[in-house]
């Protein structure tokens, strides 16, 4: 059987995770600077790449499951067994998941990271409108009182 079209698949998005996990690690140095335009550039070349990797997935499953077999690594390694460039298949197969489970594995990270930024920013506000008592102190050594609660064009 002719895997190449499937071949070409896994390497095409093979470039693509490459490309998604360098996407990733700049994301990462961007939150650290609060690079908000760097944000939003990375933002939008993030998303065609995505869009492909899920496109050629899906792509994939229909290959196998139009061979009669599963669309898992069981189905690839019979799909395999069968075709002339096989070990080239399951390699490119186990590259592309390699970095599937990195940028994973990473994007994690920048969501805890973002995450972490939101609930410092909300702690911020709170304090700005008055919502929230800073746990600071005054000259006795007693927690400060903040006064009325005011909207935060006058704080």
């Amino acid at each position: 059987m002719n895997v190449t079209p499937l071949l070409d698949l896994f390497n095409e998005d093979i470039g693509h995770a490459e490309q998604l996990l360098e996407l990733i690690e700049a994301e990462y140095h961007a939150l650290s600077e609060h690079d908000l335009p760097r944000l939003q550039q990375i933002l939008a070349d993030k998303q065609p790449l995505l869009a492909s990797l899920d496109q050629h997935g899906k792509t994939r499953t229909q290959a196998l499951l139009g061979q009669q077999l599963t669309a898992d690594r069981a189905g690839l390694q019979a799909l395999a067994t069968r075709a002339d460039r096989g070990d080239e298949l399951l390699s490119a197969s186990d590259r592309l998941s390699a970095l599937l489970e990195s940028c994973q594995s990473a994007n994690l990270r920048n969501g805890r990271i973002i995450r972490s930024s939101q609930k410092s920013t909300e702690s911020m506000l709170g304090i700005l409108r008055g919502n929230e008592t800073p746990s600071l102190y005054d000259s006795s050594g007693g927690t400060a009182k903040i006064g009325s609660k005011r909207p935060l064009s006058q704080a």
